[in-house]
């Protein structure tokens, strides 16, 4: 939309010619031998703009044509006018002239009247309305009337516009790129019809030049004049479009949609329709002459004293008239034959509902727009300026006093939605459309004030920024006259170009170092975001871009370095040989996700040390377990206060290489809290298809994490998101068996205790059969993390005695060195330090400290033990150091039990296996089961199952007599696992539990140094269990001497339990329930008979170690 004081420059309007000119030069003395025809030639037609009947329009056609108009005089007049003006025609050349343009004005004698506002003639008056001024001694010049713009125009050309609807009185400029369209256009300009009918579109996002259907577009628009257009080029290959600026007159209604099938037939003739093939040079000299020469009446009334007898002089031109007027004619006919490539419609002026332009609600409602218009101009300067361009435009309109066009200004300026607009438009009451034009402007009046109250506070922000530089500057100086100009912050910007210059940044990372720097040097360090930027520069520059550290893939010196620091653990080894042997042949490694589960005090953190030194990786370890906070992982935004990034960019920085070895601790502790779930945010780090370009929302650059080597570790799977899991590759740790803790405290646990308690000289022994009793009675554990602490606590006492045994004479203080500050004065006023006292009077709180007493740096030496001492640990003084034991026996029953007891095999929290025994008891009652021993869910299960089993093969057991009675009815059933203490859960104790059972209920006893694991179904087959390693130890520590297990434990057993665990066991792999039932009692009575009654369909494998 052009300004409006581009409007205003394109339609100025021209000034009028003197009186004088027109009475003296225009307007020659009539003569009878001078028809009319020649005065109507001379008369010149003045241009007068007028507020909604008649817009300032284009000087000359020319402009139509892409040619600018020449330059105008001072007066606005063009030089042919000029000449018109002031040179009168030759008589001979003038009545010729005027003739012919009379003839040819008469073929179509109605287009002054419908377009007497055209481009071609914008000012030209209507016929018969007076036009010009009166000739001398007429009295003085009469009043010019407005030009007529056709108050019925039943058919206009549709122009369908988007935005915002068109206002009566205010200029709009649209383009139209539509071919036909543009045609349409030029051929209403060339026909002196001017007129389109502007009606907004109801879907926006269209834009279209065309109506096709009527529901398209709002049912109410304007009726508009083309006071000027001009071509223009949008781009290269578009085609070209036209910018039309259109002055709107009234509102109209649209009816219908002409069509082409509508006007076929139709024999009117339009009155704008060609009067015949001439050039364009002669059609322009008729427009010519329409836009100069007044009408019949106009001359008469200023010539007076002629009497020109029209039905004489003009006898075709009056009867060609009366022609045209019995015709029913239209007045853009010629239009027709662009159907349908245009849009034509029927319309009709929008009636108003009458109105009293006194009324108290109509002149309340104008004072408050009037009231609201002021204070928006208050607080918009560009506001209002509008509003006074629009004022002096339309003074002679009076806009605040006419209550429609107050409305139609009032929604002109405001920023309100479509609908609301078109509302107003619409609206056919005054009063109502007053009423929305108010909600309109107070609208606009709440966003200025709004937006004046942000103007506000941007200016006083900026006034204080703009003094605080000025006066840094002011500061600036003072400090470069005193000396001190320089401020650090060239010297650090140095740095960090020295720091980039040396990193091999990616092209991003470099282009975001460029902007961060160079916003830092235009930053005033006193400046809040200085610090901000600097921190941020200074973690983008740790980041060890390219920066790789030399990985060592030979075999040898990893197995080396991995039995030095770890005895056993053959799968965790063999599968980092492995990831080495790929890298060997690969040249390099991708970084790999390894998690290590198993009991605690196995080894994990440890094993991951050990990796890396076998890898020459640098080790970095930060650890998981309960970490409830996100950004530990992502890092925090720069926003925020003491904002930085997360562990993997630390990490980073700390090893100053990208290949580290990056140890995740407790992964299976992590926790989730109100501000998000870290679990989710480790998925994006150790994904090895997204760690590539890992995204730190402090630094906000991708960060390559594919080159390092995570391992984490945990003791349980089962508490790991499944999406994190499915991430990683699992490695088992199980838990160490005797002989293998033997030889961890004898080759690694007490050479370091010995080496802590500083007794690396002295001859202390730890008996074996000390480290053994150790193992058996103090640390049953899986780990070696128990036996450590208590072979630290061995030394310990030992040092101790040593101490106290030689007392002060065998290892006497060593003297006190000097302090530092005891140095020689310089000066006698000048005392040593261990002469100063501290001001704090010895009352005071916390003084319990000498305040006299020396400081000193230098170490301490270690003292030496005098030779000869000599400390031995063997398992009868045991207790002297270590307290009395945990464990005082492996089995409660060490003798034949009774009948009702079994021995079960329990896998403990810990990581340790137990032997369990399950008693049974029974006394009167009703059938009920009573369970205690703390035991879970899944065990209580299992006794119901073992129960159930019992009572349906009850007489096949020899319980009952017969198959019809029953069982257990008039008796109740007590089972107890000892130990009450300890939880006890899982699916392994259904086999003892059944066994127990049968015992109870054949009153047989079970062979204490028999006892079983697994799980039982109701029908009677076994189950297999896991925690074979540490169950087998925990019997081969109790002299089990028969084990009963599930047959699809075998594998387990032969792969993972070593053979001095399994010496002295005879294992039975047995499928059902008869089969443990004919081990557990063989040689029994009962045994006998099940051979008949409880047969096996096989016997169970066996093997004897």
């Amino acid at each position: 939309m052009l300004p409006l004081r581009a409007y205003a420059r394109l339609a100025r309007p021209q000034r009028l010619p003197r009186p004088t000119q027109l009475a003296r030069s225009s307007l020659p003395r009539p003569s009878p031998s001078r028809p009319a025809a020649h005065y109507l030639a001379l008369a010149p037609a003045p241009s007068i703009r007028c507020l909604h009947s008649s817009p300032p329009t284009l000087k000359e056609k020319r402009w139509l044509n892409n040619t600018p108009p020449e330059d105008d005089g001072e007066d606005g007049q063009s030089s042919k006018q000029d000449d018109h003006a002031e040179k009168p025609l030759p008589e001979a050349e003038s009545s010729k002239s005027a003739e012919e343009r009379a003839k040819s004005q008469s073929s179509k004698p109605d287009i002054k009247a419908s377009s007497s506002d055209s481009v071609s003639s914008p000012s030209a008056p209507a016929p018969g309305s007076p036009g010009g001024q009166s000739p001398p001694g007429a009295g003085g010049p009469k009043e010019i009337t407005k030009p007529v713009i056709p108050e019925i125009y039943p058919q206009v050309l549709a122009i369908p516009i988007t935005h915002r609807p068109l206002f009566p009185g205010f200029y709009k400029a649209i383009t139209v790129r539509s071919p036909p369209v543009i045609k349409a256009i030029r051929e209403l300009q060339a026909h002196g019809q001017p007129y389109v009918g502007a009606f907004l579109l109801k879907d926006s996002s269209v834009d279209s030049d065309v109506v096709t259907d009527i529901n398209q577009v709002q049912p109410v628009g304007v009726f508009c004049q083309i006071t000027s257009c001009f071509t223009s080029q949008e781009g290269e290959g578009k085609p070209e479009a036209l910018t039309a600026v259109l002055f709107p007159h009234r509102r109209i209604r649209i009816n219908e949609l002409v069509t082409s099938s509508s006007v076929k037939g139709n024999g009117a003739v339009g009155i704008g329709a060609p009067v015949g093939e001439g050039s364009a040079e002669g059609e322009g000299e008729v427009k010519s002459f329409e836009s100069e020469v007044p009408g019949v009446e106009e001359v008469r009334e200023e010539l007076g004293t002629v009497s020109i007898d029209s039905e004489q002089q003009l006898p075709d031109v009056q009867r060609e008239n009366q022609d045209l007027e019995k015709k029913e004619v239209t007045q853009i006919d010629f239009l027709h034959s662009l159907l349908p490539q245009v849009s034509l419609t029927n319309v009709s002026n929008l009636s108003v509902e009458p109105y009293e332009k006194d009324s108290q609600v109509i002149r309340a409602i104008m004072s408050e727009l009037i009231s609201v218009f002021k204070e928006i101009a208050q607080l918009q300067p560009m506001f209002r300026e509008q509003v006074t361009s629009f004022a002096i435009s339309n003074t002679s309109s009076q806009v605040f006093d006419e209550p429609d066009k107050l409305a139609d200004l009032a929604a002109v300026v405001s920023t309100a939605d479509v609908s609301d607009l078109q509302a107003v438009l619409s609206s056919t009451s005054i009063e109502d459309r007053l009423q929305r034009a108010l909600v309109l402007l107070k609208k606009e009046l709440i966003n200025a004030q709004l937006q004046f109250k942000i103007a506000r506070d941007v200016d006083t922000k900026i006034q204080k920024r703009q003094r605080e530089y000025y006066l840094m500057e002011q500061l600036k100086g003072i400090k470069k006259e005193l000396g001190m100009e320089s401020d650090g912050k060239d010297k650090l910007v140095e740095g960090f170009k020295e720091k980039a210059s040396k990193l091999a940044m990616p092209e991003g990372v470099r282009k975001v170092f460029d902007e961060e720097l160079n916003k830092l040097v235009h930053l005033e360090p006193a400046a809040s975001e200085f610090n901000v930027t600097r921190n941020y520069i200074d973690w983008l520059t740790q980041v060890p871009w390219g920066v790789h550290t030399p990985e060592n893939y030979d075999i040898s010196h990893a197995i080396k370095v991995l039995d030095e620091d770890h005895y056993g653990l053959k799968d965790v080894k063999d599968r980092i040989l492995e990831f080495m042997a790929i890298g060997k042949l690969r040249g390099s490694v991708e970084g790999k996700i390894l998690c290590l589960v198993g009991p605690p005090g196995v080894g994990k953190t440890s094993i991951g040390k050990s990796i890396a030194k076998a890898l020459g990786r640098q080790f970095f370890r930060f650890s998981v377990g309960g970490l409830t906070d996100v950004a530990e992982i992502k890092g925090h935004r720069r926003t925020y206060i003491g904002a930085m990034p997360g562990k993997p960019i630390q990490a980073l920085k700390k090893v100053a290489t990208e290949n580290p070895l990056i140890l995740i601790d407790e992964v299976d502790k992590i926790s989730k809290a109100y501000n998000g779930d870290p679990a989710s945010a480790l998925l994006e780090m150790l994904d090895p298809e997204q760690n590539k370009s890992f995204l730190d929302h402090y630094l906000d650059v991708p960060i390559d994490l594919s080159r390092v080597l995570f391992v984490c570790t945990a003791n349980v799977l089962e508490t790991i998101p499944g999406p994190l899991l499915d991430r990683m590759e699992v490695l088992e740790v199980s838990g160490y068996v005797s002989a293998e803790k033997m030889n961890i405290a004898e080759r690694y646990l007490s050479p370091q205790a010995k080496t802590a308690a500083g007794l690396e000289d002295v001859n202390i022994e730890l008996e074996p059969g000390a480290i053994e009793a150790l193992i058996r009675y103090y640390c049953r554990e899986s780990g070696v993390r128990n036996l450590k602490k208590h072979i630290d606590k061995i030394y310990r006492k030992a040092a101790f005695k040593i101490v106290t045994d030689l007392g002060e004479s065998g290892l006497p203080e060593p003297p006190t060195p000097p302090a530092e500050g005891q140095v020689e004065a310089q000066h006698p006023d000048i005392k040593p330090a261990s002469e100063l006292t501290s001001n704090v009077s010895p009352d005071a709180e916390g003084s319990g400290v000498d305040s006299k007493a020396d400081v000193t740096t230098v170490p301490r030496k270690p003292m030496k033990v005098p030779a000869g001492i000599h400390v031995k640990i063997t398992q009868e003084n045991l207790k002297d150091y270590v307290g009395p034991p945990v464990y005082h026996k492996d089995r409660l029953y060490t003798h034949s039990p009774p009948a009702g007891v079994s021995t079960g095999l329990g896998y403990l929290g810990n990581g340790s296996g137990a032997v369990m025994p399950v008693e049974i008891n029974s006394m009167p009652g009703k059938g009920n089961l009573q369970l205690t021993g703390k035991l879970g869910e899944v065990i209580r299960e299992s006794a119901q199952i073992a129960m159930s089993w019992v009572k349906a093969n009850a007489y096949l057991l020899g319980i009952t007599k017969s198959e019809a009675e029953s069982t257990l009815n008039d008796r109740d059933v007590h089972l107890h696992m000892p130990e009450g203490g300890i939880g006890k859960e899982g699916p392994s104790a259904g086999t003892a539990i059944l066994t127990a059972f049968v015992s109870l209920f054949t009153k047989t006893r079970v062979d204490p140094d028999t006892a079983m694991t697994g799980e039982i179904s109701l029908l009677g087959q076994v189950l297999p269990v896991g925690g074979l390693k540490e169950k087998i130890l925990a019997a081969h520590r109790a002299g089990i001497k028969k084990l009963i297990v599930p047959a699809g434990c075998k594998p387990d057993i032969d792969e993972n339990v070593p053979e001095s665990v399994k010496g002295g066991i005879e294992f039975v792999f047995v499928e059902d329930v008869r089969q443990v039932l004919h081990e557990a009692f063989r040689g029994t009575e009962v045994a006998k008979r099940w051979q008949e009654t409880l047969p096996m369909d096989e016997e169970p494998q066996r093997e004897r170690h």
